[in-house]
């Protein structure tokens, strides 16, 4: 059995042994069972919470999902999250041909082999997503999107090798450094926060011997935070939205529909032509979104319409419309949400799929929107500096 990936803290009496596996690697899933049997302990913990651990014990979760209920929570970017992560873990396992989680499956089954108690020590992800998204702030959710949206149009592969080389620690430190720097807004909810969570759960795990099995990336900040008093009510509490992009997403339309307003009483015409410019430029862009994620023809023409008053108003969205009448006209049948988890591999199989489908007209429809009303806004400023 390889001690390369494991590590052995002893603390308040008690034996804590850390698995470090790569989420879709068949070595890692038969560690996990090796080092199970033979250390027999307590407690096993894995890197799940309880919707995971639900998801993995029912494969066939994705039948029951209402799509018109995720677009009236607003939940949709969520959803996207969670099938871009499925999707990059499906298109790896499957170069393998292993199950994405196997070795957290392969924990809870040991666990229960042995008699252990099995405690789900990772923080829910709805909250992880949540405080991912509050702290980014405007431009880091753009750039989230957008890489989120690249990940589908990769097809990169990865040796085996590669994957058992991401369980080095060096290689691990280096990755990390790297990842912070690029983006360090994100690596505090996603990998931080969690491990500090996941150590105050593994320490708090019933018995004198806990194993716990991770993903390599946490194993060397939970060797660090479990020394310490976490609070995990603290690491649950959502983060207080910030009113800046309120008071800008107010201000903007107030003040363009102020200079049209105005421009109308100095010059009529001029007027007009901001209205039809701000029309157009809103309406087509956000139309080209919704044609691009192939929406319906309504949906195009929703889209069109919708924008210039949505974008005007911030408290609903050109994407919000255009995704309902999508789904009214090409509602998702049970094919679909059978097949979700298989489309989401490929780049045909986002676009073909209906829930797939209506996700990313939610999601380019906006774009669309916004791009429209930064052309359309500025060329109402320019009818309105030229008729001053």
């Amino acid at each position: 059995m390889s001690e390369e990936t494991i590590t052995r803290i002893s603390q308040d009496g008690k034996e804590f042994i850390l698995v470090g596996t790569a989420h879709v690697s068949k070595k890692s899933a038969e560690q996990v069972k090796e080092v199970i049997e033979a250390e027999r302990p307590d407690a096993v913990c894995v890197e799940l919470d309880q919707q995971r651990f639900e998801t993995i014990q029912n494969a066939d979760r994705w039948k029951e999902m209402d799509i018109f209920k995720i677009m009236k929570a607003k939940k949709t970017t969520f959803l996207l999250m969670n099938l871009v992560i499925s999707s990059f873990q499906k298109r790896i396992a499957k170069q393998f041909g292993i199950q994405p989680g196997q070795e957290m499956i392969q924990g809870i089954e040991s666990a229960k082999e042995v008699g252990a108690e099995l405690v789900l020590a990772d923080r829910n992800i709805q909250i992880t997503f949540a405080r991912i998204w509050r702290n980014v702030g405007f431009w880091g959710k753009a750039k989230l999107l957008t890489q989120m949206i690249g990940s589908i149009f990769t097809n990169e592969t990865i040796s085996e090798e590669e994957l058992e080389q991401m369980k080095s620690q060096d290689m691990l430190n280096a990755t990390l450094q790297d990842f912070s720097t690029s983006f360090p807004r994100l690596k505090v909810p996603l990998i931080d926060e969690r491990d500090q969570y996941l150590a105050q759960k593994i320490k708090e795990a019933p018995g004198k011997k806990v194993v716990a099995v991770l993903g390599a990336a946490h194993v060397p900040g939970i060797t660090e935070e479990i020394k310490k008093e976490q609070d995990l009510q603290a690491l649950t509490q959502l983060p207080p939205k910030s009113k800046l992009p309120k008071i800008i997403g107010w201000a903007i339309p107030i003040m363009i529909l102020a200079v049209i307003a105005y421009t109308f009483f100095a010059n009529p015409a001029a007027g007009l032509q901001q209205t039809v410019s701000w029309i157009l430029w809103n309406g087509s862009f956000a139309a080209l979104g919704a044609a691009i994620a192939f929406g319906h023809p309504l949906t195009i023409l929703t889209a069109f319409v919708v924008a210039p008053i949505s974008s005007l108003n911030p408290l609903i969205a050109a994407g919000w419309f255009a995704g309902f009448v999508q789904a009214y006209f090409r509602r998702p049948n049970v094919g679909d949400l059978e097949s979700l988890a298989d489309d989401v591999v490929s780049v045909k199989g986002f676009w073909q799929n209906k829930v797939t489908r209506i996700l990313l007209i939610i999601i380019f429809t906006n774009i669309g929107s916004t791009l429209g009303t930064i052309v359309g806004g500025t060329d109402v400023i320019r009818v309105f500096l030229e008729n001053l």
